[in-house]
Parts: C-alpha cells; sequence; structure tokens
C-alpha cells in the first residue's frame, strides 16, 4: 500500500478530557442555544489558502507504523505551507466533495471535530497566530494574531514541546453536532474520532520527515480562552509539531 490513510485507525484516548469527577466531558449548560461554529475572533483577515495535498507518496502504511513515534523535541527549521496544509488534510481533511467525507471516521458522518493551528513567526509565507482550518476550502482563516504558543504553555502543565515546536495542531470538538443523534454516546464518539485524526497526524508526519506527541494534560478552561473558543466548543488534544 502506498497511500498514507490512517481512517481505520484509533489511538486510545486515555488522555482525553474529564470533569472534575472523573467523567467524559459532557457539553456545557448554556443559557443560549449553542453555536456550531466558531466566531472569526480579532485575527479577521483574508483566509490563507493552502497548496493542494498529495493523495499518494512513496512510504507504505506499514512502513509509516513501523517508524512513529513520540518527539517532544525539535529543530527550529520552519514548516513550509506544504507540510502544514498536507498535515492538516491528514487530520481533517477531506476526501470526497460530493459527500463531504474525511481522512478520519466519523460516527453518523456528524464530524464534530475542528482543528486549530498556533503558529510561530517561523512557518513560511504565514504570519504568527491562532488559525482554524477551513476543510471545506484547505484554507487557514486567521483568528487571532499575535504568536500564542506560551500561553498555551502555562495552561498545558508548561510542557516545553509547546513553545519548541514551530507550530501546534489543537483538536477540539463541538458537541452539539453530535449530541442530538446519539446522546449519552457522544463522549465516547468524539474521542475515538479525535483519535483517528491524531493518529493519521503521526502517520503523515513520517514520510515528512517532521515529529509531534499527544499530549492530554492540560487545563481545559485555560486552553478555551488561549484559543477563545465559544462556550459550545471544548479543546481535546494538543500536537507540538517540528521537524526532526
Amino acid at each position: 500500500m502506498k497511500v498514507l490513510l490512517a481512517g481505520s485507525l484509533c489511538l486510545i484516548l486515555a488522555c482525553a478530557p474529564r470533569d472534575s469527577n472523573g467523567e467524559p466531558f459532557t457539553s456545557p449548560p448554556s443559557t443560549s442555544p449553542p453555536s456550531t461554529s466558531r466566531p472569526s475572533g480579532d485575527g479577521s483577515g483574508t483566509s490563507v489558502p493552502l497548496p493542494p495535498p498529495r493523495r499518494s507518496g512513496d512510504l507504505s502504511v506499514e512502513e509509516a507504523l513501523q517508524r512513529r513515534r513520540s518527539v517532544r523535541s525539535y529543530r527550529s527549521a520552519a514548516l513550509s505551507l506544504e507540510e502544514i496544509g498536507q498535515l492538516l488534510w491528514a487530520a481533517q481533511g477531506i476526501t470526497d466533495q460530493a459527500r463531504g467525507l474525511r481522512t478520519a471516521p466519523s460516527a453518523g458522518a456528524t464530524f464534530p471535530l475542528e482543528v486549530y493551528l498556533l503558529n510561530s513567526s517561523a512557518a513560511h509565507g504565514l504570519g504568527a497566530g491562532v488559525y482554524r482550518y477551513r476543510r471545506d476550502a484547505h484554507a487557514l482563516e486567521p483568528v487571532i494574531k499575535g504568536d500564542r504558543r506560551d500561553q498555551l504553555f502555562r495552561v498545558s502543565l508548561r510542557q516545553s514541546a509547546i513553545t519548541d515546536a514551530p507550530v501546534v495542531m489543537v483538536i477540539t470538538a463541538v458537541p452539539s453536532r453530535i449530541e442530538p443523534r446519539y446522546g449519552n454516546l457522544a463522549p465516547r464518539f468524539i474521542a475515538m474520532e479525535a483519535g483517528h485524526a491524531a493518529q493519521n497526524v503521526y502517520l503523515q508526519s513520517v514520510p515528512l520527515g517532521i515529529g509531534t506527541v499527544v499530549i492530554g494534560a492540560f487545563d481545559e478552561a485555560g486552553v478555551s480562552e488561549v484559543l477563545q473558543l465559544p462556550h459550545s466548543e471544548r479543546p481535546l488534544y494538543i500536537l507540538p509539531i517540528g521537524k526532526l
């Protein structure tokens, strides 16, 4: 097999966010209907188009699985827009435009996940800031201006991989997209889908000579504040990303 897809793989989410009683999260109470979309924030501006993703490569799935590792230190070299776009596509890219299907499976095609990128000034062709991945256009939508990695570092038990990496991916969920259909099963299905997406990033990193690591130890409210997430959206995964 030459196509690097890992939609059928599930990363076990022992580090999935939980409430103070140790239970999986559910949507927080709200006095207004939950929003299913992210406000544009104060980083509004023209979306940055990403180069089209590669759909085939020279590395087999088997070799990527053999070489996959969690990496916590990185070179200072910047990632290109091609590399950033390829990793975002691996996480949540669209593979069937007509039906809206993605690189990672989703329970009932409810697609509760969102993906954000925190970027330092080191990345080629991309200013420092927080961006939301627009999978429909394969583009990055500016959300917040300025490098926010240090703020994220402080609310994530000061794990140095976050500030060492030139870019950091954050996977979030909008539970209201899936709860009406699956009720109490929604947290389980959200965790499964986030695992699929993160494993895709791990495997796609291998042929690019890039490393990443899953970070699940963080203050959920703090991360939400750093990203200025709406109340209907919850952070699940932090993935620092850098070159080996």
